[in-house]
């Protein structure tokens, strides 16, 4: 699993940069499969990923294009996805995304994910060990209806709220 420590993330953006270059060959923030959100008002950066929640909200695919893989990612087959949609709606913190013609999500590079190497300040980590799944129930009625951007933000506002009371700035 991928865990974000949202207090060592200083937004450098070098996540998604490494992400999308690896899937893509391109640095081009919307093939990223893992997309920073800064929360300038808040003064806090963080990163969305897939958490592979509990729930496995996305993989309610009407074409069976979503499985989960070896290391516990969340699988897209192109050749079976329909770009319907359904998964980006269902996840409720939009870390799966439709761009062009295709969905996006974190597939862990194959156990290697490239996001966690190119993180200096070492505010994604990898555990691959840790089969702790996260439950989203508690945040899907408050995003489903927001896009994945509005989700996005919604998600790191609210991992925000504690580590801000930490700082002393419970204004939120």
């Amino acid at each position: 699993m991928i865990r974000v420590e949202l207090d060592k993330c200083t937004g450098c953006r070098s996540c998604e940069t490494a992400c999308a270059f690896y899937h893509s060959g391109k640095i081009n923030s919307r093939a990223a499969r893992i997309k920073l959100i800064q929360l300038f008002e808040r003064g806090i950066d963080g990163p969305v990923v897939c958490v592979q929640c509990e729930e496995r909200y996305c993989s309610d695919c009407p074409q069976q294009a979503i499985k989960t893989g070896a290391h516990g990612e969340v699988r897209v087959s192109p050749s079976l996805c329909n770009l319907c949609r359904k998964c980006e709606r269902k996840c409720p913190i939009g870390a799966i995304e439709t761009f062009g013609e295709l969905t996006y999500v974190c597939d862990l590079c194959g156990g290697r994910p490239k996001c966690v190497a190119a993180c200096t300040e070492g505010a994604i980590v990898y555990q691959p060990q840790q089969n702790v799944a996260v439950s989203l129930a508690e945040i899907r009625s408050s995003t489903s209806k927001m896009t994945p951007s509005e989700k996005r933000r919604f998600y790191i506002a609210r991992q925000a709220t504690p580590l801000r009371k930490s700082w002393g700035r419970d204004d939120d």
